[in-house]
């Protein structure tokens, strides 16, 4: 897909939808000896994502694990819409995009493995981090220069933000919606 293509996808772009391990994380799992599961996240990343709710855009996560560290970032980043323990994908996209009256042109999702592939397949925006698996790489319409957990994230939100004429200023200073 040429660039002018993936551009006009983004300019019709609603809804921003993301996986957490290997996309707002790097992927890595961390317990303690208790077995409380830590996880860590990109302040840029969480920017971007900040910045997607202020322009008015709906964000959303869809996880297949439940975890208390996701909750408080989602929290944290005024995510829209938290899906956790969803195995399947699929279903907790078409019940978003049903609530907020969607097409599927007008969504975007990021994710980075196998589990995800169903749901890149329906979206007028699929998207990975660099390090996806090769089968995720290869539907992807927009695949990120950075890795997971490491500013996929945010070149994503960038991205949509340049190509809907919406100032990154304007978001930062003014905090006003489109």
């Amino acid at each position: 897909m040429d660039r002018l293509e993936l551009i006009e996808r983004a300019k019709k772009i609603k809804m921003m939808a993301f996986d957490v391990d290997g996309v707002m994380t790097d992927g890595s799992i961390t317990y303690d000896e208790n077995g409380v599961e830590y996880k860590t996240f990109n302040a840029k990343d969480g920017h971007g994502l900040v910045r997607m709710s202020k322009a008015g855009f709906v964000t959303a996560i869809i996880t297949a694990r439940n975890n208390g560290t996701v909750t408080h970032r989602a929290e944290n980043l005024n995510i829209t819409e938290l899906c956790q323990g969803q195995k399947f994908k699929l279903p907790a996209l078409d019940a978003l995009k049903e609530k907020y009256n969607l097409s599927y042109d007008e969504i975007s999702y990021m994710g980075d493995d196998l589990p995800d592939v169903c749901v890149l397949e329906k979206v007028g925006l699929a998207c990975c981090p660099a390090d996806a698996v090769d089968e995720v790489k290869a539907l992807c319409n927009f695949v990120s220069t950075k890795n997971g957990g490491r500013g996929a994230v945010r070149e994503l939100c960038d991205f949509v933000l340049d190509a809907q004429g919406i100032k990154k200023e304007y978001i930062i200073c003014e905090g006003k919606n489109r």
